[in-house]
């Protein structure tokens, strides 16, 4: 049954060591805490939290097309190093009609070169990135507007 109040927010590689790994660039909330603050904000707007994390590119595939059957508002992807390598996500973004808002805790373009390259960012609606925990709330904030 479709439910357009309801936001799947799909992490990728890596996501579930948040916290512990490199807090220097991805900070010390773990991805329970970034849930917490968005299941919050999310009852604000009228909105529901539908979280996931896989370190599988194809479970995120399942889920973005998951999200589409379901009639869900919007996808927020954190792909990880997905993002900078995955032609696959990319092709399943443009193919379902769900808006998909592509979110990084670190600004890409601030790192390493290979990482200015966002396969999942020339599909999605749009990109935020680099204020740590608070872009999956800034993205959170633009699913409700969409």
């Amino acid at each position: 049954m479709p439910d357009p109040s309801n936001v799947y927010v799909l992490n990728g590689p890596n996501l579930n060591l948040l916290g512990t790994r490199e807090p220097e660039i991805y900070g010390s909330d773990t991805l329970d805490d970034i849930a917490g603050l968005l299941e919050d904000r999310a009852k604000e707007l009228g909105l529901a939290i539908d979280m996931r994390q896989s370190n599988h590119e194809g479970h995120l595939i399942d889920w973005m097309h998951e999200a589409q059957a379901r009639g869900a508002k919007a996808v927020l992807l954190n792909a990880g190093a997905y993002t900078h390598t995955s032609i696959a996500l990319h092709d399943c973004i443009k193919s379902i009609r769900t808006p998909v808002i592509e979110v990084h805790l670190s600004n890409p373009h601030k790192r390493e070169e290979f990482r200015h390259l966002s396969y999942v960012g020339q599909a999605a609606k749009g990109t935020i990135a680099g204020f740590g925990a608070l872009s999956y709330l800034l993205a959170l904030e633009a699913a409700a507007r969409l």
